[in-house]
């Protein structure tokens, strides 16, 4: 892929200001484009913006075609006829600023945006129903099946609650019927669910709506989207419950075995994250339909797909169904070159990126540079003492390691904020740090390092340096997004403060920028 020496910021829209009690897509997005375009950038990346269940995360979605409805701004609604003014005003609990509190969010937002779609059925105009009908026919492919899933779910989560009953999925508490997606009863529990699932198409035709208006106000400006998808789907999904014959199930709909990676340098039980495993053969004999879909929806979404744990297409840890942790996994073989082939012939050249971090193989490097993908670069992961070798450095996170054909970040999603990583790194791993980036025998100070570290992968040679939000202003772990393996309900919760839109700091950023050659 050919790519542009360019540079932007890592931030979901989650995590944006200044909007009752979560992040959206409205005014505060259109904010940060603008300040991106003050600094110079011209890449903004973001997370998976499917609509998340138990744990908020982006990467554990409803669907992954579907858009979050907790991103729709409901003023934005109201200012287009859609919602009544009086019906957004959020109750005194919503806060505007602070951490998200999912729970409240989805209690007060989601009750609030059916009203709102209910209005809209009743008593939109002519050329509003026309588009919404547009859009359920563009869509249909992955809408129907989306909106009578969320009917039905909605229908037994809230019977399971009423047995204290809480994580209840299609395949372990809905009607056998409902859950083999028997056509006899999907299709009696849609005609009297009609308007239920109307609904459900209605919300995805607000965040549809609102994002594509964002998404081109992005590109008028000179900004690029980098969007994210997961390379597994979540068990309790509309994607696995509508396909049930493209993945490694029992009869009943349950996995009979799930994803993970093995024990390693970070943890000696492994990962276990309990996703669904593709039948890669059932995807073949559909000439990976599926996969072709998922791309191309994400093709008009975003301008670049970063895929998460790309490794999982050459090889994919396997571990059988109801082990505690990942340690009992076995590798088996992905789709590899094959997939991508198919999905060259049918989309062409599609922009991804890959996420070739953990353990990568001769053959998960063939796969990336075959296609000529770029992979990923993390500067935290550059500064390992282990690596040091009476030869120098050879750490391939390390600048002057690098390929120009990739993506270098400070830090992802996954890892501490730069600052936060820091502050709990030893003296020797500063010491370390500060002679790679000033000279031997320089110490510098741990409070100026961060910024010196997003000078380095913006001045390397990677064609693409995307930094989070967090870094560009040092903020400690109070700005992490995410720990993985953990479910306390501190994950995902983060939200920049206003002040963060720093004319200052943009020109900073904007200069910097200058002075390496980016997004000239």
């Amino acid at each position: 892929m050919n790519l542009k020496r360019s540079s932007g910021i890592l931030l979901h829209p989650t995590s944006l200001p200044e909007t009752p009690g979560i992040g959206t897509i409205g005014k505060q997005a259109y904010r940060f484009i603008d300040w991106l375009k003050t600094a110079n950038q011209t890449l903004w990346q973001i997370l998976p913006l499917g609509p998340t269940g138990y744990g908020d995360s982006p990467y554990a979605s409803f669907s992954t075609f579907a858009g979050n409805p907790l991103m729709i701004d409901l003023d934005m609604l109201a200012e287009r006829g859609w919602a009544e003014p009086a019906a957004v005003v959020p109750p005194d609990y919503i806060k505007r600023s602070g951490p998200i509190d999912f729970g409240s969010v989805v209690w007060w937002k989601i009750p609030v945006l059916k009203a709102a779609a209910n209005r809209f059925l009743d008593a939109s105009s002519v050329q509003d129903r026309a588009s919404f009908e547009a859009f359920k026919n563009d869509n249909a492919a992955w809408l129907d099946n989306y909106s009578v899933f969320m009917s039905i779910k909605e229908f037994y989560d809230a019977e399971a609650q009423k047995e204290n009953r809480f994580g209840a999925m299609w395949s372990n508490y809905w009607p056998e019927k409902l859950a083999s997606r028997d056509a006899a009863a999907v299709s009696e529990w849609h005609s009297s669910h009609v308007r239920e699932a109307e609904v459900h198409k209605v919300i995805q035709f607000f965040f549809f709506t609102q994002w594509y208006e964002l998404k081109a106000y992005a590109n008028e400006n000179g900004i690029s989207i980098i969007g994210d998808i997961p390379i597994f789907v979540a068990a309790d999904s509309a994607d696995v419950w509508a396909n049930q014959h493209l993945f490694q199930l029992d009869k009943s709909g349950k996995s009979l075995a799930v994803a993970g990676v093995p024990p390693d340098y970070f943890s000696a039980t492994g990962q276990l994250w309990g996703n669904p495993l593709y039948d890669w053969d059932a995807m073949k004999k559909e000439r990976y339909h599926w996969w072709i879909e998922r791309i191309k929806a994400m093709n008009l979404m975003v301008d670049f797909v970063r895929i998460d744990h790309f490794r999982g297409f050459e090889a994919y840890w396997s571990v059988p169904a109801g082990e505690a942790t990942a340690v009992n996994g076995t590798w088996k073989a992905g789709p590899d070159h094959e997939l991508f082939e198919v999905i060259k012939k049918e989309l062409g050249d599609i922009p991804i990126i890959a996420e070739d971090l953990g353990l990568i193989t001769e053959g998960v490097r063939k796969l990336r540079d075959d296609f000529d993908l770029p992979g990923m670069k993390i500067l935290q992961f550059a500064f390992d003492l282990n690596e040091a070798g009476k030869d120098g450095f050879v750490n391939p996170f390390l600048p002057h390691m690098y390929t120009p054909n990739c993506v270098v970040y400070t830090g992802t999603h996954d890892n501490d904020t730069m600052q936060g990583w820091l502050d709990k790194a030893s003296d020797a791993e500063i010491k370390l740090i500060s002679e790679y980036l000033a000279g031997p025998g320089t110490v510098l100070p741990r409070s100026a390092l961060c910024e010196e570290l997003v000078r380095a992968a913006i001045a390397s040679v990677a064609k693409f340096a995307v930094i989070p939000m967090q870094d560009i202003f040092a903020i400690g772990s109070e700005g992490r997004i995410n720990v993985p393996s953990t479910s306390d309900g501190k994950n995902w919760i983060w939200r920049m403060e206003p002040s963060l839109f720093d004319d200052g700091a943009a020109r900073r950023l904007k200069e910097t920028c200058k002075l390496y050659g980016r997004n000239v």
